[in-house]
């Protein structure tokens, strides 16, 4: 775009046309009335209202609905209602089973279980790995397992999935309509919302993922857009600037709202701190694409608006969103090499260079990956499609309103970009930054960066379709309609994944209760071992002559199962103490007939602290709990009495966490205050 482009872009918006909106003036307060009418070769009427404070005038903000307060809650309970109508489905079928159902349903069960015993905040995931454990809790963020805990505890389980997939498709509703409001008015605005809810990428991950966590960027995505893109500068009366002119140009503002603090520090820093650190409380990839989806947006408007603002604001709001959640960040990052995590992005199905869009590939183990890929690209290029051809109509309708806050239409520029950057990002052209990026071989599949397409195709999409003939306005909107419901029920019928026999609520509840344990992730399984070899009905402890010795046999149903008669074990002991109710302790009472190796049902982490009668195993006294295969903890015993005592030990990354979360809560308390100060300062004058 030219110099020239840009600035009348910039200083010419208030000459478009926007929509007609009453205002009502009452008391001695209120201002005089600006009204401007001029006929071209359309009519246009700029109707404004201003409220008279001790030093200025400030905009009122009109209303869409119509008088009355409880018309600004019809938007959002449509949001609402659109949310409860993409989950009817599960009402009516149940729950959709999808990739990743079974695993969150786990974790919600630990977390419950871990919370009424007295344990806020657990570490530890018992029943994984058939109530050997792993340390799930310190690596997958905290939010949505706690969330779908919180839910179990005033749901029936069977509603708990289907309530967390409401409340994400409500918040992606929600975000996106407060994100369109920058430029839209409140009807299209909210079509926006509607319009993020049914798309096929937000449909496909409530019914055929189920993947929670990952679902939290259509909420955490466009709330950062919104204030990273939110510039205040600007406050004065657009109108009036028109006639403040020297030489073709405005006159530059001289006023406090025009300094770079003030620019930066405007109210945005804050919410913008908070939803970086949300998207890190929900998801680790997500959070890795929603901080570059900052700096990268920063960067740009910042070059656009020749100001610094935007990169101090997303620098300031970075630096604080990380700190403030350091109590999870920091550990989950330091003790990356006590587990695998590697397997996070080097397995086949993993692996970013698998899922290039519309890739296929001749190995048997990626056959059902290339089916979800297949799936996943289509709704990629469909949603890229849309948002590119929404944006050409947009353009040549004029239909691209300025930002409301300093009436640029610069605010468009980054939304249009983002659909054509994710579509590089999905093909092999763009693997040298997958690999020179940090971080980014995590985010496992290209097409997840779809979480940030789905606001700005919303908002094109609606921008696109909202005829400025009112006559057309109920037809399009019952023709959305329509394609929301058929989005629905293309859903329910292609999307939704049936539940096998041993998948549903009732069995997962009843094989939790029993003591049966489920599978573990392979992400969290000690360096060089297998957790595969942990074998179902493992007793508490078994002494064994040889730490090698492994455990269980496969069934005719493939499952590792072990049983006393296969004579593995030289005697058994049951534990003191029941996983789920005490997970982070371990207690064993025992008379060694003979000396041996006790293998404990319990998976070895730098974090336990093994006593045996009395006696702490470290690195002086033992040079290692004996490494086996299957990763359980195992040590020599002697005959005699044995007390074994296995609890779990804050390390010092995890108290260095707590300080700096603690720090950066007070210093973002205090920046709240400075913002909110400046606001109301910058009001007044």
């Amino acid at each position: 775009m030219s110099e020239e482009r840009s600035e009348n872009w910039d200083q010419e918006s208030s000459q478009e046309p926007r929509p007609h909106t009453s205002v009502i003036l009452s008391g001695a307060s209120w201002g005089p009335l600006i009204a401007l009418q001029s006929w071209g070769k359309r009519s246009r009427r700029i109707c404004i209202s201003f409220f008279r404070q001790e030093n200025g005038w400030v905009p009122q903000v009109p209303r869409i609905w119509g008088p009355g307060k409880s018309q600004t809650l019809i938007a959002p309970a449509i949001i609402l209602l659109a949310a409860l109508v993409a989950v009817v489905p599960q009402f009516i079928r149940g729950n959709s089973c999808g990739h990743d159902f079974d695993v969150h349903l786990v974790s919600w069960l630990d977390c419950v279980s871990a919370w009424k015993h007295g344990l806020l905040y657990p570490h530890w995931t018992p029943s994984a790995n058939y109530d050997a454990g792993e340390p799930r809790f310190i690596f997958y963020p905290p939010l949505t397992w706690m969330l779908g805990a919180a839910l179990g505890l005033v749901l029936p389980w069977s509603l708990a999935p289907i309530a967390l997939t409401f409340i994400c498709l409500a918040g992606t509703g929600l975000a996106t309509r407060a994100l369109a409001l920058e430029a839209l008015e409140d009807i299209p605005a909210t079509l926006a919302g509607c319009a993020a809810i049914f798309s096929g990428f937000a449909l496909f991950t409530a019914y055929e993922r189920s993947a929670f966590p990952e679902f939290m960027g259509g909420v955490w995505m466009p709330l950062i857009l919104l204030y990273a893109l939110r510039d205040t500068s600007n406050a004065g009366c657009p109108i009036l600037s028109r006639f403040l002119r020297k030489g073709g140009k405005a006159q530059p503002q001289t006023s406090r709202s025009s300094t770079l603090l003030s620019r930066a520090f405007d109210g945005s820093t804050v919410p913008l701190t908070l939803a970086l650190a949300a998207a890190w409380l929900s998801n680790a990839p997500l959070g890795v694409m929603a901080s570059y989806l900052l700096a990268a947006v920063a960067l740009l408007i910042a070059l656009l608006r020749r100001s610094w603002a935007p990169v101090l604001r997303a620098a300031v709001a970075s630096a604080l969103g990380l700190g403030v959640i350091a109590f999870y960040l920091l550990p989950a990052a330091l003790e990356r090499a006590w587990v695998d995590i590697q397997q996070a992005y080097n397995d086949p199905g993993y692996n970013f260079e698998n899922s290039w869009a519309f890739a296929h590939h001749a190995d048997p183990v990626l056959a059902l990956h290339d089916v979800v890929l297949h799936t996943a690209s289509l709704i990629a290029v469909s949603m890229i499609a849309v948002a590119v051809v929404c944006t050409v109509i947009c353009w040549r309708r004029g239909t691209l309103a300025p930002q409301k806050s300093n009436r640029s239409r610069l605010w468009w520029i980054p939304l249009a970009v983002l659909p054509a950057a994710v579509f590089v990002l999905l093909f092999p052209i763009s693997r040298p930054i997958w690999y020179l990026l940090p971080e980014w071989r995590f985010l496992q599949y290209p097409w997840r960066w779809l979480e940030a397409v789905e606001a700005p195709m919303a908002i094109f999409f609606a921008a696109a379709v909202w005829p400025s003939a009112k006559r057309w306005r109920i037809p399009i909107l019952i023709a959305c309609a329509a394609a929301f419901l058929a989005a629905t029920y293309y859903a329910a019928t292609t999307f939704f994944q049936a539940c096998y026999p041993e998948d549903t609520v009732v069995s997962t509840l009843g094989n939790y209760r029993y003591n049966v344990g489920f599978e573990g992730m392979y992400e969290y399984e000690p360096p060089d071992t297998d957790r595969s070899e942990i074998p179902i009905g493992l007793p508490g402890a078994c002494l064994v002559a040889n730490p090698e010795t492994l455990f269980g046999k496969l069934n005719s149903d493939g499952d590792l199962l072990w049983t006393p008669s296969q004579n593995t074990c030289l005697s058994t002991f049951s534990a003191a103490t029941d996983p789920k109710s005490t997970p982070e302790h371990f207690r064993l009472s025992a008379q060694i007939p003979h000396s041996g190796y006790l293998v404990l049902r319990l998976l070895n982490f730098p974090a336990w602290r093994v006593e045996v009668n009395g006696a702490t195993l470290t690195a002086a006294t033992t040079p290692a709990l004996y490494k086996r295969d299957d990763g359980l903890i195992a040590f020599p015993v002697h005959p005699g009495p044995l007390n074994v005592s296995v609890d779990w030990t804050t390390t010092p990354d995890v108290t260095a966490s707590r300080w700096i979360t603690a720090l950066c809560l007070v210093l973002l308390i205090a920046l709240f205050a400075i913002e909110r100060r400046s606001f109301s300062t910058a009001g007044s004058t």
